[in-house]
């Protein structure tokens, strides 16, 4: 922005700047906040295992019927599957695919060089050792099985990702419970927190095939926690997303869809909840999912909206799109140039230009629905000792 222009969402670059979250602080804000990561964690948690089993069992495995299982299929859970009564692990696979082919970050950069060339054609050559057949269709066309490994990479890495994230969302919640967790910006702090202790934990992906165990990410390709996985996802997940089947038009004569992907608004942070729990609309099942874990004052809070349980996966919605504001808030708050609160006059000015070209992304988001305010007949609901 130049010096004679106001930014139109400079109160929310001022509340960034006071150390403030982009989600008002309010009573029913922490207990929609903390209560619906509480339920994330968990769901986190089946997804995390869930990816990287598949990665680690299903390596180039072209028809994995029972890639849902862990590797446990029994009578009673293919029961459970047929019956829709499980984790739509689905899910964790559309958010995974979202991150592949939106690309970004060093996982990206490194599944294009020649050392993963290298690492997965070793791999291929010793999963299909002696098969003549396979190994002629490489031939033939061999860009196809270093993508499914490129996949595979993106599974383990989305995972491990999940798996810290879920970690800080549990935490979050026990210390809540414990009266540790206040308000809005102790919320935001402790993600923070979490993000930074986790932002140089290694990337690392290897198969066991036989009797040795074949890097894919090796150690040595310097790929870490936070600016290899979580930055990308919240690039691809929060911001771009994909659009979803059956709200607009995929003809291209139409042009309801962006030409570019760097154009794309269809994720977390600008979604319409209403349509949850339509078909094709991908995050009904981890609203679905959510809603086995919700804790009980959360219920609670649903449970006396004027529809209570007829548009939970809605409200659930809702409230899910306010924790993601307070985890991108948080993200914003972990890669400023420079601490918010400086008094620097350059570094100040830095910061500003920062969090401009943040919110100039925000301008057509749900920052403004989540803002309403509370209302004034809420009575905070007793915390789950």
């Amino acid at each position: 922005m130049t010096n004679n222009q106001i930014h139109p969402l400079l109160k929310y670059i001022e509340r960034l700047e006071a150390g403030d979250a982009l989600l008002p602080d309010s009573p029913q804000n922490l207990l929609e906040v903390v209560g619906i990561l509480k339920s994330y964690g968990i769901v986190l948690d089946a997804y995390s295992d869930n990816l990287i089993y598949v990665a680690d069992h299903q390596f180039l495995v072209f028809f994995p019927f029972f890639k849902y299982f862990n590797g446990q299929l029994n009578i009673r859970k293919l029961l459970k599957y047929w019956w829709h009564d499980r984790i739509n692990y689905e899910y964790a696979e559309y958010c995974m695919r979202g991150m592949l082919w939106h690309g970004g970050g060093g996982l990206d950069s490194y599944l294009d060089s020649s050392q993963f060339q290298n690492l997965a054609e070793a791999a291929i050559q010793a999963k299909f050792k002696g098969n003549s057949l396979i190994l002629g269709l490489h031939l033939m066309f061999p860009e196809f099985l270093p993508e499914q490994v490129r996949q595979s990479a993106y599974y383990s890495a989305l995972g491990q990702f999940w798996r810290v994230m879920s970690d800080i969302f549990i935490s979050l919640s026990d210390l809540y419970d414990q009266g540790k967790i206040k308000s809005i910006p102790a919320v935001v702090q402790h993600i923070l927190n979490g993000l930074v202790a986790a932002a140089n934990q290694p990337i690392t992906y290897g198969v066991k095939l036989g009797d040795k165990t074949l890097d894919i990410i090796p150690k040595s390709a310097g790929l870490t926690f936070l600016m290899d996985t979580a930055v990308p996802y919240v690039e691809a997940i929060f911001f771009r997303g994909t659009p979803f089947p059956g709200t607009v038009s995929y003809n291209a004569q139409v042009h309801q869809i962006p030409n570019q992907q760097k154009e794309f608004t269809y994720g977390a942070l600008y979604a319409d909840p209403l349509p949850i729990g339509g078909s094709g609309i991908p995050p009904t099942q981890l609203m679905q999912d959510m809603r086995h874990f919700l804790p009980d004052y959360l219920h609670n809070i649903y449970n006396n909206s004027c529809r209570g349980e007829d548009d939970l996966r809605v409200q659930i919605c809702q409230s899910f799109q306010k924790s993601m504001f307070c985890v991108t808030t948080a993200a914003i708050q972990g890669l400023a140039p420079y601490p918010l609160n400086t008094d620097d006059p350059e570094q100040k000015k830095a910061n500003r230009a920062y969090l401009e070209n943040w919110l100039n992304r925000f301008t057509t988001s749900r920052l403004s629905e989540v803002n309403q305010p509370t209302p004034i007949d809420f009575k905070p609901f007793p915390v789950r000792s």
